[in-house]
């Protein structure tokens, strides 16, 4: 193994962290370009935060060509012990792609951005990892094909990300997630070996399921370079609808009551008490006076019988657990106007306070009342307010614990709220998350969801594939 020491914890004679030699600055250059090798602070801070707000700068950002460069960076990188961060667009919310020991962040968003071929015989989008998500979506529509995973970063995030945290979205309820999708990689291994796995056939089990394994890696094992996805006919019809309820046990009640009645609805969005009161007091939204949880979504089909079928059945299903109204929008503008408040759910709950303790935790569907009750139990008894809103329809909601970000001790006890709702979940046959990834966020959580032997598993596959740890360590619970 390479020995290299945490340069975050060398200091110069003066006090200063030692940066990267300005030799390794002057072999990157060579290999992809002066162009495409930057050591400035501007470029240092633009590429050292994610949507978690935390900063950690590299010593310098490097835009690989194409899949050689990336081979010769990690060749070099691996031999000098020289850390790499891949990353996308920098939208994610766990601190994935976050340079936290330093070394080179190696950026695919300027060069690597292009989609490959869109065949249409087979459905299949061959794409580079810094394509960007809804880019992808709108080639494939152009054709009359849909890729379905939507996460709320699809106008920027890239799918090379969308892979590596296996992002989900809206849709999955009906549609899946990232996972669901990824048919074929090609990725580059730390020593260099550039690798395919899997293939663009529907059926493939012959030898180990390697794209599966890299899919939610976290860019922890190998650098993906190519990407192929699995493409479905556009549906040609959709309506949305919003049931109201009287209260978040008669909405969670529903969810899994109306799926089990056979209504397949393409996204079943959940907005508590608290979001429908913010969403009334800060944009004005209106919303009867007595709302105490709200179910939004689309169904969709190619004929139309089938998506007035879904709707009436979702209309039944919400109205024998407790609905108050059921809304469906007719044209486009009212489908919008639907739509409108749980694209707001998130920037409204402020008025709770000025930093949120987000988490996206995943429960089985039926335990959805359950967990909701006992996740205001434990707010109630740190004292906070937590508003929750997200994907029903597939068992995965946004927890926000809401405390005041000049505080110290709120913010101690808002992270012992967090905790006790990752056991609460665990307890429940859930994960810590639901399509946001670990990063360095939840890293300290792990061993909540996972005992010794599961966790050394983990450990076991990380020195499989990157025995010298230059591939984003500490990511995942894994070392530094």
């Amino acid at each position: 193994m390479v020995q290299f020491r945490d340069r975050r914890k060398l200091l110069s004679d003066n006090g200063e962290i030692i940066v990267l030699d300005p030799k390794h600055i002057k072999t990157f250059e060579e290999m992809v370009g002066k162009e495409n090798v930057y050591s400035d602070k501007a470029h240092l801070i633009a590429y050292s935060y994610d949507a978690t707000r935390t900063r950690f700068e590299p010593d310098a950002v490097v835009f690989p060509r194409d899949e050689e460069d990336v081979s010769r960076i990690l060749v070099y990188c691996n031999h000098h012990g020289i850390v790499i961060t891949p990353r996308g667009a920098g939208s994610g919310f766990t601190g994935g792609a976050l340079p936290t020991n330093g070394g080179i962040t190696l950026a695919m968003e300027k060069h690597m951005n292009k989609i490959l071929e869109i065949d249409m015989e087979n459905m299949v989008a061959v794409v580079q990892p810094g394509v960007v998500n809804m880019d992808l979506q709108k080639a494939a529509e152009e054709v009359g094909l849909f890729y379905p995973p939507d996460p709320a970063s699809e106008a920027y995030s890239t799918l090379g990300g969308n892979v590596s945290e296996n992002a989900g979205g809206m849709r999955a309820a009906k549609y899946g997630i990232t996972k669901d999708y990824v048919m074929a990689l090609r990725a580059v291994r730390p020593n260099g070996d550039i690798i395919r796995a899997g293939k663009r056939t529907i059926k493939d089990v012959a030898g180990y399921n390697i794209a599966g394994i890299l899919t939610a890696s976290e860019g922890t094992l190998a650098v993906i370079t190519e990407i192929t996805l699995k493409l479905i006919p556009k549906p040609k019809y959709t309506k949305a609808y919003m049931g109201i309820f009287p209260s978040v046990e008669d909405a969670m009640n529903a969810v899994f009551k109306s799926l089990s009645a056979g209504a397949n609805p393409v996204a079943m969005e959940f907005m508590d008490d608290l979001v429908v009161q913010a969403l009334k007091e800060k944009l004005g939204i209106e919303l009867p006076e007595d709302a105490g949880g709200l179910l939004i979504g689309d169904v969709d089909g190619n004929v139309p019988e089938e998506v007035e079928f879904q709707l009436a059945t979702l209309e039944t299903s919400f109205k024998e657990n407790g609905a108050q109204d059921f809304v469906v929008a007719h044209t486009a503008e009212e489908r919008d106007d639907l739509w409108f408040a749980r694209r707001n759910a998130s920037p409204v709950i402020t008025i709770y306070g000025s930093k949120k303790l987000n988490e996206d935790i995943s429960v089985p569907r039926s335990m959805l009342p359950e967990a909701l009750k006992r996740i205001y139990e434990i707010g109630s008894k740190y004292g906070f307010k937590v508003p929750c809103f997200g994907h029903a329809g597939d068992g995965n909601i946004h927890v926000n614990v809401m405390v005041d970000g000049s505080d110290p001790k709120q913010l101690e006890e808002g992270h012992k709220a967090i905790e006790e709702i990752f056991e609460l979940v665990v307890e429940m046959g859930g994960t810590l998350s639901g399509e946001h990834g670990i990063g360095t966020a939840k890293a300290p959580f792990m061993d909540i969801a996972f005992n010794d032997q599961e966790l050394q598993l983990f450990k076991d596959l990380k020195q499989a594939f990157d025995p010298n740890n230059i591939l984003n360590p500490g990511k995942m619970g894994l070392p530094n």
